[in-house]
């Protein structure tokens, strides 16, 4: 068995490729990570089960009552909070994956935090109204059931106490938020940035690499990473978009072309190695039940305008504008109409682009995302797009995640939904993407160009096979999900396992930013910028995708298919 091929090379196919290829470690990475993560859940999961039981009783029996009572209220709160993240093991893993805290005052705020005293008197003041207007909403409550909610007087004057304790209890918790409490930030982080580094090294050591090199220059780029975060959580840059990731581009750019990036860090900057364990890690985030929660209007929305956009921007780019890179066309054009840097990496491996190329990709990919995510919720508001329009509008054009998450938090809850539902679905195309434009330039670009007949092993060959580790994460959790039915698997893995890989993943696409920028020469980039093409390339592009996805949403969610957009 040692001997059989199964992955070609330089001719040919090894079974060592799975341990010296970069593809497959970071797929080793992602898995160990979320083995580790699911045998956590799996092994909390009884108490959880018991828990969503225990309230589903009390749900049952209070939903038969006339009205919505204290006991029903409290169950089905306590059932949403139920988590797989509370458990122990999860909840101690989690309490080292934090980023450094938003500050505004002291910088030393982002690291280290204190119990603001002053916010205690009206925390208690707060508190005590709530536990007053519990008393009262359960007296007036009793008085309702001991006329067994056939007095209608009774009934209302129950729910109006019923009310004013919960908005009571609402005030309480956000006075109790703005108490705070003491934390300190730097022996986590030191722990995280050891714990990365050695994961990593392993793996570059497998490789090859010189482990003691690469974890020496890892930790530099850790810091480097730390402290772009430190910027991104400065909440007055921070509002207009200035986050973390483009801090990691810039920090990185700065040092790489004024003091240039230390020999000594050099075997660290891996840009591929990082943000490819990251979308292995992605994938746990796509799940299908999510999807069909959307239903067609969102498979529209994301599944149809997306490989139209992608298709007319690198068409657009090679007739009119003539751009002399193809790879730098389609890797634009992947970018901004599949789902940013996470297309972009995945693109630019399969057609084989310069590191160039794809740090102005991505460049261009933040900026822009900083803009939009801005400017759209604004317009939405502006003109009274419905919500759920806005979301759907959102999700499909803006490239980051995360970014989408916060604009569709801007407009309202039921937009924040639809956007990111969206945007996962969205992400689903990260490997199809990959995947069509491997073959296209293996048959149709480099083969015309060379003169050369391409095989299938070829194709293969320059498939980025990360996608597969993306894919199988995508399959096997969202089975698991949907085995594991909507409340369990709710709990077990978009709060359970979920909550300890996105974070994660964000530290693995950090990494990958501080390299992205580590590795830039502005001169070696300017020659890209010739003729302003990449940018107008973008914008033109990103115009059109603004359009067709804006008009697809209105059709699909409010022509086609409007039961659905009323259920959301």
């Amino acid at each position: 068995m040692a001997n059989e091929n199964i992955v070609v090379d330089d001719g040919r196919a090894k079974w060592s490729d799975l341990w010296l290829k970069e593809d497959y470690w970071a797929i080793w990475i992602g898995f160990f990570i979320l083995i580790i993560s699911g045998l956590i859940m799996m092994n909390g999961r009884a108490d959880i089960e018991a828990q969503l039981s225990k309230y589903d009783a009390v749900i049952a029996a209070e939903k038969a009552k006339p009205i919505k009572t204290i006991e029903l209220i409290q169950a089905q709160a306590a059932k949403k909070a139920v988590a797989g993240s509370k458990l122990p093991a999860a909840k101690t893993i989690i309490g080292y994956l934090k980023t450094p805290a938003k500050w505004s005052g002291n910088p030393l705020d982002s690291f280290v935090t204190h119990m603001d005293e002053s916010a205690k008197p009206a925390a208690d003041a707060a508190a005590k109204t709530a536990a007053d207007a519990l008393t009262a909403a359960k007296a007036a409550q009793d008085a309702a059931s001991a006329a067994s909610y056939q007095n209608a007087e009774l009934n209302k004057a129950a729910e109006t106490a019923i009310a004013d304790w919960q908005k009571a209890d609402s005030a309480a918790a956000k006075a109790k938020a703005k108490v705070g409490s003491d934390t300190n930030l730097i022996p986590s982080l030191i722990i995280l940035g050891i714990s990365l580094g050695v994961i990593t090294a392993i793996g570059m050591g497998v490789m090859g690499f010189n482990m003691v090199q690469y974890f020496i220059g890892f930790l530099g780029v850790y810091v480097l990473c730390l402290f772009a975060n430190f910027l991104g959580g400065y909440k007055p840059t921070a509002t207009y978009g200035l986050n973390a990731e483009i801090w990691s581009i810039i920090v990185g750019m700065v040092v790489a072309n004024t003091i240039g990036t230390p020999k000594w860090m050099k075997p660290a900057v891996q840009v591929e190695y990082f943000i490819k364990a990251g979308l292995v890690l992605l994938g746990a985030e796509v799940l299908f039940n999510k999807i069909l929660a959307i239903g067609i209007p969102g498979i529209f929305v994301a599944w149809v305008v997306t490989p139209i956009v992608l298709i007319s921007t690198y068409i657009f780019g090679q007739i009119v504008l003539k751009m002399p890179s193809k790879t730098l066309n389609i890797t634009i054009s992947a970018d901004m109409s599949v789902c940013g840097t996470s297309a972009a990496i995945a693109v630019a491996a399969a057609c084989r682009a310069k590191k160039e190329e794809l740090t102005l990709s991505v460049g261009l990919s933040m900026v822009f995302t900083a803009i939009m995510m801005i400017a759209m919720p604004a317009f939405i508001k502006a003109v009274g797009m419905p919500e759920v329009l806005g979301g759907a509008w959102i999700g499909g054009t803006i490239d980051a995640t995360g970014s989408v998450a916060a604009a569709g938090a801007f407009i309202g809850p039921k937009a924040l939904q639809v956007a990111a539902t969206i945007k996962m679905i969205q992400n689903v195309l990260i490997g199809v993407s990959a995947f069509c434009v491997a073959i296209y330039f293996a048959t149709k670009v480099e083969a015309h160009e060379e003169g050369v007949k391409v095989g299938p092993m070829e194709i293969w060959n320059r498939f980025p096979k990360f996608v597969i580790g993306f894919l199988t994460a995508s399959i096997v959790l969202s089975t698991i999900a949907g085995n594991l039915g909507a409340d369990l698997g709710n709990a077990l893995i978009s709060n359970g396992t979920n909550k300890i890989t996105v974070p994660l993943r964000g530290w693995f696409f950090a990494l990958a930013f501080i390299s992205i920028g580590l590795a830039t020469n502005f001169k070696e980039l300017a020659g890209y910028f010739k003729g302003g093409k990449p940018i107008i390339l973008y914008v033109c592009g990103q115009s059109f995708n603004l359009a067709l996805t804006l008009l697809m949403a209105w059709i699909m969610f409010y022509k086609v298919f409007p039961e659905i957009t009323a259920s959301i």
